[in-house]
């Protein structure tokens, strides 16, 4: 098996077509059915149900396709360490991202490891949880950032920093006579909501909040980042639901951020790393991580809800 019959199956699985999956390639037609061929016959199973009208993946062709990408991460990252160590590093630390980040705090955090050990070559991953989790399993990450606590056995869960759920308000809004908005009059209105596919953690936190009320929310829309939802609130589409850290960083024209009335429960991210025992650098940078709040002084950050927030603007 070589490298060229795991780029062929991964374009042909990703397109389900195999003339388009040829095109991606830049090879031809042929080539491309005589490498699956090959591909099918070492594995002694057919990986691709293809008739005239469509091709798609069989049992044994999506179970193949779980562990492909894990191949091309694994060479990714060889290559990484190789070129990492010819530049002076003496270490690496690679780290999964999944459901989003709060953006000053990453930063924040980014500039303490290059300040204390600018010898470790930092590698970041964005992926979705699944992915995450898997890759912590099979030692492609060493350690991760997401908005669950649902990761399954074999790996560690602790909470690195909580913000508050605010609600993000267009300017001039009804909603904006309250300092403190109850959740109920949130649902009378329309709502932008991350998709639960590409923020899977943060949507199940925002999720245990909304199911507080015996009220069906209006979903006007799933968005796949933060920065999307307050453009449509900006717009006056909707109202979104998101932690203060991500409102304030989109810097969005027209958005003003107010807490839900009550004690509403913190967005919280969670640092996930395998279960056994950590290296050296990786628990340096878990410390780090445990020293990222607004005192410095090294206890668990969380923002607490503000009685309001001006208009952002640029």
């Amino acid at each position: 098996m070589e490298l060229r019959h795991l780029r062929c199956f991964l374009a042909v699985a990703e397109e389900l077509h195999f003339a388009r999956a040829a095109e991606r390639l830049h090879i031809e037609q042929s080539p491309l059915s005589r490498a699956i061929k090959e591909l099918e016959q070492e594995l002694g199973v057919m990986l691709f149900a293809r008739t005239t009208r469509n091709t798609r993946l069989t049992r044994a062709g999506k179970l193949f396709l779980e562990h492909v990408p894990r191949v091309f991460t694994a060479l990714q990252q060889a290559r990484g360490s190789v070129s990492a160590a010819a530049n002076g590093f003496r270490g690496q630390l690679r780290i999964a991202l999944s459901d989003g980040i709060t953006p000053s705090r990453l930063s924040s955090l980014l500039a303490m490891c290059r300040q204390d050990e600018p010898e470790v070559d930092i590698r970041l991953f964005e992926v979705p949880l699944l992915q995450q989790i898997k890759g912590l399993h099979d030692d492609l990450y060493d350690i991760g950032f997401a908005q669950s606590d649902e990761v399954g056995d074999g790996i560690v869960v602790t909470p690195a920093w909580s913000d508050a759920l605010m609600v993000a308000v267009p300017a001039r809004h009804p909603l904006l006579t309250h300092k403190r908005i109850p959740l109920k009059d949130v649902l009378r209105y329309p709502l932008v909501l991350c998709d639960p596919r590409a923020c899977e953690g943060f949507a199940r936190q925002v999720e245990r909040v909304l199911r507080k009320v015996d009220m069906e929310p209006m979903v006007a829309e799933r968005v796949a980042s933060c920065d999307l939802m307050m453009t449509l609130v900006s717009a006056g589409f909707a109202l979104g639901l998101a932690d203060a850290e991500h409102i304030s960083a989109s810097r969005e024209v027209g958005v003003v951020a107010r807490p839900l009335a009550g004690r509403s429960p913190p967005i919280t991210t969670y640092l996930l790393y395998p279960g056994n025992e950590p290296s050296e650098t990786l628990s340096r940078f878990i410390s780090r991580v445990r020293a990222i709040d607004d005192s410095g002084n090294g206890k668990l950050a969380q923002l607490t809800p503000i009685d309001s927030m001006e208009v952002i603007e640029p």
